[in-house]
């Protein structure tokens, strides 16, 4: 009987000390769970260092390695789609390089698919601790959890990470979302399908620094609200009567104090900030739908979400 195949799916981007220590610690595991054959997808997203040389002599040494290299940096959504779409595997992992997703709960993950009693389609994990992390950046993400998911059908648990394994449906269904404009952590809630969370405290990174500066997790956060909800359209349409109606209650009391009392309305500095707030309202409404407009553009264009430069393939050949 052919063993299961466990598709590991790791996006790179300037990881060259990295990867050497989490393909180390991921043998480890898979030795130990010898029924099972792996396949490692590594995804190279443009990095600047030696990631890819090193993605290459890992690929020389160990014939379950494939992967992936950009003609540019098309970002992590982009790098983890590519790596799903090269899966061949029953079951498949997303995972960092950095070793803040563990290996050592993939045994875990996968006894909680494979028993039946639990019908589980997908274990995903979750930090319950930001160890390390800035206090303003960890404000900021747990107010954005609970700012979508006030404002999404979707639900996006707090903490959690893109570190998850899936049996193949689940893949497959992701795979059908093809959009340009990706937000992987509200697909896996839109597509449904029963998921375990497994908690773990926070984890360092081995080795390097985080990409993700606070300025790119914002404009991440901002990708998730465009992408699955509609709300702050709403909030714009809102906002836009509130100051209709106050301007009309404005106007009706201008009137009657200069026609009953001869009280005409004075004060420029009064009226220059009246005008500078519903123009900060104005432009602020108007930023809401660009967000949505540039989305609706992105997406109308068909542009591939990622172009790729070379594989294992092409050092085949040579």
């Amino acid at each position: 009987m052919a063993k299961e195949v466990i598709s590991v799916v790791v996006s790179c981007y300037n990881e060259e000390k990295s990867l050497p220590l989490f393909y180390k610690e991921l043998s480890k595991i898979f030795d130990n769970i010898s029924k099972y054959k792996l396949e490692l997808i590594l995804v190279n997203d443009g990095s600047k260092d030696k990631t890819l040389d090193e993605m290459k002599k890992l690929y020389r040494e160990d014939n379950r390695i494939k992967y992936i290299s950009f003609s540019r940096n098309f970002g992590k959504e982009a790098a983890m789609y590519a790596g799903l779409v090269n899966t061949t595997g029953d079951y498949v992992a997303l995972m960092d390089a950095d070793l803040q997703d563990p290996p050592s709960l993939l045994p875990d993950m996968l006894e909680i698919l494979k028993n039946e009693e639990n019908e589980y389609d997908c274990v995903a994990t979750r930090r319950v601790s930001r160890t390390g992390e800035p206090p303003i950046r960890s404000f900021f993400a747990r107010a954005f959890y609970k700012i979508i998911n006030k404002m999404s059908d979707v639900e996006l648990v707090d903490g959690a990470r893109d570190y998850r394994l899936m049996k193949r449906k689940m893949v497959d269904a992701i795979l059908e979302l093809k959009e340009y404009n990706r937000f992987s952590k509200g697909l896996f809630g839109f597509v449904g399908f029963n998921t375990k969370w497994l908690e773990y405290k926070n984890i360092e990174r081995v080795a390097g620094e985080t990409k993700w500066s606070f300025w790119k997790l914002f404009k991440y956060a901002i990708e998730g609200i465009v992408a699955f909800t509609t709300v702050p359209l709403t909030i714009a349409a809102v906002l836009g009567i509130l100051f209709c109606i106050i301007a009309f209650v404005m106007i009706i009391v201008i009137i009657f104090k200069t026609l009953i009392f001869g009280d005409p309305t004075s004060g420029w500095p009064s009226m220059i900030c009246v005008i500078f707030l519903v123009s900060g309202v104005q432009l602020f409404c108007l930023g809401i739908i660009g967000e949505y407009l540039s989305k609706t553009y992105l997406e109308t264009k068909k542009r591939p979400i990622y172009i790729v430069k070379e594989t294992e393939k092409d050092l085949e050949k040579k």
